[in-house]
């Protein structure tokens, strides 16, 4: 066994009353009996315990911001915004060790005084650390892995309140398939994640034509450091984002040479007012008058004009989100991810939808991280949204079945039907993980009623 640390209170642990729970997007909604805050691990260690003893499911909410039910429950909902920040940084390796409730918007500054970054970031912040990890969150780029890639440490607390003290040299077999666990193993408490030295992105965001973006998107993707692409359906051009990695102060490569540090108050305002204000009335006319939805977008798409600017990594990577949706998000096989976009755009158009929202596809590296979406494989994540006034229902399962069809992963914090016996044709450890939950959690109480579809009650 590795090094496991023990906390006991003496008493009852605190924990707030009966609280209503509904997520970012206002789809999954939940009324569970207990909601706790715990402010310290001793605390949160008696709340766990309690929990045991009464028989309790429980479940970690951070953010609200997966679009399943995964972090929902019905008895006791623990948040840990109270047991956030940095514990330790080495500047010599660049390990970094956070309290698991850590908000991802915070880490910047909190690495800032040693000179350290996130290695590769998505392109909202919201989430706590703990939740990102969990759902095998990602960014974009084929040089660099989700999060979860990048974990060299974990703690995490099983039903007795006691944790556990994961690496690759401590418990070496837990710690490869607690990296992504959709808390299904016990509350993780802290989380060591290996940073790279801080850095700034040149932006590129360019429109260029769709049908000649995806007959060279693969290369498209290697030449870059990060690479994404937002298209608007109903639209024959789409706005790509290329993202160059240079050392502060050290001038771009070639043309990008010239790139300077954007005003400020110009990014709030093209963030805040063009995209998401102009975003907002979009998508609030379309969901009224669904038949402009077309129009809407063209005008939209062909007001986009070409930018170049540079900045710290984090701020290049993250756009606020004020516009709430619903979405789903496929990890296809990297070869495959062209063909699957024009199937839907042709699914689009052949049953006469009017879709207001863009899709967003990205990449990111093959990593050895069991439940990680891209395990094995190097990965094109598809990703489709929808109002959140409009029903995504028929659209998303019609993009299931093309993301299926190309061997396609789930995302594991947004909208999908899959349940165990498709999972386990996805992942070829997934049969390992369920034995390790048998074994960390027999009772199954660290789940609800999605996730026992995901992997079953015990």
């Amino acid at each position: 066994m590795g090094a496991v640390r023990g906390n006991r209170l003496n008493g009852r642990a605190r924990a707030s009353g009966r609280q209503d729970f509904r997520n970012w997007s206002g789809h999954v909604h939940a009324h569970p009996h207990t909601f706790a805050r715990p402010t310290s691990v001793p605390e949160l260690s008696g709340i766990v315990q309690t929990a045991a003893n009464d028989g309790q499911r429980v479940r970690v909410v951070g953010a609200g911001h997966s679009f399943t039910p995964v972090a929902a429950g019905d008895d006791m909902m623990i948040n840990l915004d109270r047991l956030s920040g940095l514990i330790s940084a080495d500047e010599a390796t660049g390990r970094v060790r956070f309290h698991a409730g850590t908000r991802l918007r915070d880490i910047p500054s909190l690495l800032a005084p040693y000179g350290l970054a996130l290695a590769n970031q998505g392109d909202v912040n919201p989430q706590a650390l703990a939740g990102a990890i969990s759902t095998s969150t990602h960014g974009t780029g084929l040089g660099f892995t989700g999060f979860a890639g990048t974990v060299t440490g974990l703690s995490i607390m099983g039903p007795d309140g006691r944790e556990r003290e994961l690496s690759a040299t401590s418990e070496p077999e837990v710690f490869d398939l607690a990296r992504v666990s959709l808390g299904v193993l016990g509350v993780v408490t802290e989380i060591e994640l290996q940073c790279v030295p801080s850095f700034d992105l040149i932006a590129e965001e360019i429109v260029v034509d769709f049908d000649e973006l995806l007959t060279d998107l693969e290369p498209r993707m290697r030449a870059a450091d990060h690479f994404e692409f937002y298209w608007f359906p109903h639209t024959g051009t789409a706005l790509t984002k290329t993202n160059t990695r240079v050392a502060p102060g050290e001038a771009g490569p070639g043309h990008l040479a010239e790139a300077g540090v954007r005003n400020q108050l110009l990014n709030v305002f093209d963030k805040e007012v063009v995209e998401n204000g102009a975003l907002r009335l979009a998508v609030e006319l379309g969901a009224a008058v669904p038949r402009l939805v077309p129009h809407i977008n063209r005008i939209a798409q062909s007001a986009v004009s070409d930018r170049t600017y540079r900045a710290p990594g984090h701020d290049v990577f993250v756009t606020p989100r004020r516009v709430r949706f619903n979405e789903m998000e496929y990890a296809l096989p990297f070869e495959s991810g062209a063909e699957a976009i024009r199937e839907i755009r042709d699914a689009i158009e052949s049953r006469g939808w009017s879709i207001s929202f863009p899709l967003e596809v990205r990449s990111a590296a093959h990593d050895d991280v069991p439940l990680s979406t891209a395990y094995g494989r190097e990965t094109m994540y598809i990703a489709v949204h929808r109002f959140v006034k409009e029903d995504y229902a028929e659209y998303f399962r019609v993009v299931e079945q093309i993301c299926r069809r190309h061997g396609g992963r789930p995302h594991w914090g947004k909208i999908h039907t899959l349940g165990a016996a498709e999972l386990s044709d996805l992942y070829p450890r997934f049969d390992d993980f369920r034995e390790l939950r048998r074994q960390l959690d027999p009772a199954a109480m660290f789940g609800n009623r999605f996730t026992d579809s995901l992997f079953g009650l015990g």
